[in-house]
């Protein structure tokens, strides 16, 4: 009667391990399908929320400076958006150095507004900060307001040299957009 018992609970245990690692399989099976197929449909919802090739294409702008002569400033376009770029004269950086920045409501000194080395080329988003209009001073011949820098006529917001806000409603400064200089004569802006 034990040898009986011993060789039945033998094969039952026999099964017991063959059939765990069966099911171990079907689970291993089902979740790797289950996986892939998750996968299957995921991809394409995934992709389709990636920005198209022309949305792209606007993430960032470079602009020759070779051409803009000194105290002289040309528009370009970065993101939809005005982009003024402009090479100081030393006059006007001198004006720029000589304001006590804590007399400004936003203050930042020229170096803290350029690239080293570049102390000259001031790189800004033409939008005012108050209300988003585009300021004048730019463009030759326009309004430079009593500053120097930039005029906006919306509501009177008057920029100096460094672009940074001294008279009207705008509460900061006309934004510097992320950029580099790849070379000499290139700036990549975004």
């Amino acid at each position: 009667m034990t040898e009986t018992t011993v060789t039945a609970n033998s094969v039952e245990g026999a099964e017991g391990t063959d059939g765990v690692r069966r099911r171990d399989f079907i689970n291993v099976a089902a979740v790797s399908a289950a996986g892939a197929g998750a996968a299957v449909v995921l991809l394409p919802l995934i992709s389709q929320m990636a920005p198209s090739a022309d949305v792209l294409a606007e993430s960032s702008t470079e602009v020759d400076v070779s051409g803009i002569e000194v105290g002289q400033a040309i528009k370009a376009v970065f993101r939809k958006q005005p982009l003024f770029v402009r090479r100081l004269t030393p006059k006007e950086i001198e004006e720029a150095n000589a304001v006590d920045i804590n007399s400004l409501r936003d203050p930042q000194t020229l170096a803290e507004r350029t690239k080293e080395g570049h102390l000259d080329m001031l790189i800004t988003m033409g939008v005012c900060t108050h209300l988003g209009c585009v300021p004048l001073g730019a463009g030759e011949g326009e309004n430079k307001g009593p500053f120097g820098g930039y005029f906006c006529p919306c509501h009177g917001s008057a920029y100096d040299t460094a672009a940074r806000i001294r008279q009207g409603p705008a509460p900061k400064n006309l934004e510097v957009p992320p950029y580099e200089f790849t070379s000499d004569t290139v700036v990549k802006v975004g």
